[in-house]
């Protein structure tokens, strides 16, 4: 059984243990000499982690491990930048005698998987626009075997297996709240630019079935899922029959749910649909930032940086 969990260490804190690879990279340091670059994590977290002077023997020896294998290492909590990193001091690989069970390692979304993607097909269906309706519909026929495990991002947010439908349902239903209260707004619309808006990562991030990513999939480095949805949804709404103003309408709220230019948007929303969409996304994503950072933290102290939130430390309420 699993000992250590990242989400309970502390700085200066001597760690041996299991964890699983996101990410394993040899780099070359100013002083000329090679280091292991490391991504560690487990159900509760990630941490990077570095081996300085790392030998060629060594190497060798860990030629086996890629993203998704377990490795055990001895390593020294210590901190870079506000944010706890591991100092490695001797990994490996693990072995069948290690007798390790692999959910302990699999970060994941906190609710059952088909669980959330019936719960999205049935607003989907739900959804009084036919056009719209169709369209959601067989998007979502068409990529549900990836969309029941497949993550949101490589890292950062909802960077977990099935966090892209975690991801999708939050919106939904914080979606449906904030139409009640915008009376302005079509919630029609702004549903199917929940289900929309990310789903071509499915064909941007690469990643395993454990929904863990190493990186991206060539087309998703070169276009991107704004790109790439835009182009995916345009031909499909044309094989509905949607009207110009509708199609448009679905593509400028892919187009701009980033919002600026630096983040991959070529324009900011022109209509109010689109513009809640934006910022359904960001509640999200910084409420998921700031609920992993939480977990971490004893009440009544500061978390580590969170980098994603412009290097803020969060203070967790004493209990």
């Amino acid at each position: 059984m699993k000992e250590i969990y990242l989400n309970n260490i502390n700085t200066g804190d001597e760690i041996t243990d299991f964890f699983m690879v996101k990410a394993i990279d040899v780099k070359t340091g100013s002083n000329n000499k090679q280091y292991l670059d490391l991504l560690l994590s487990d159900k509760t977290g990630e941490i990077t982690g570095k081996k300085w002077d790392i030998t060629d023997e060594e190497i060798q020896k860990l030629s086996a491990v890629k993203t998704g294998s377990l490795v055990k290492i001895k390593a020294q909590v210590t901190e870079w930048n506000g944010m706890k990193q591991f100092r490695v001091f001797r990994i490996r690989g693990a072995m069948e005698q290690d007798g390790l069970d692999t959910s302990d390692y699999v970060k994941a979304a906190p609710e059952d998987p088909r669980e959330m993607y019936d719960f999205i097909m049935g607003k989907a269906q739900a959804l009084g626009d036919e056009d719209l309706k169709k369209l959601c519909v067989s998007v979502l026929q068409d990529n549900e075997e990836k969309l029941l495990y497949y993550p949101a991002a490589q890292k950062n947010h909802h960077a977990e297996f099935a966090g892209l439908l975690w991801h999708m349902k939050r919106m939904v239903m914080n979606g449906e709240g904030i139409c009640r209260v915008y009376t302005i707004l079509d919630p029609d619309l702004v549903t199917a630019g929940v289900i929309l808006h990310d789903i071509e990562k499915i064909r941007e991030i690469r990643s395993n079935d454990m929904g863990i990513s190493d990186g991206y999939l060539m087309e998703g480095m070169m276009l991107g899922h704004i790109v790439q949805g835009v182009r995916e949804l345009d031909s499909r709404m044309k094989e509905l029959g949607f009207s110009d103003e509708k199609r448009i309408m679905i593509e400028h709220m892919i187009l701009s749910h980033h919002y600026e230019p630096e983040f991959g948007s070529p324009r900011k929303p022109m209509f109010p649909e689109a513009e809640i969409l934006h910022y359904l996304d960001i509640i999200d994503a910084r409420m998921f930032d700031m609920e992993e950072a939480l977990d971490g933290t004893k009440p009544g102290e500061f978390s580590d940086r969170i980098w994603t939130l412009d290097n803020r430390k969060l203070y967790k309420k004493s209990e």
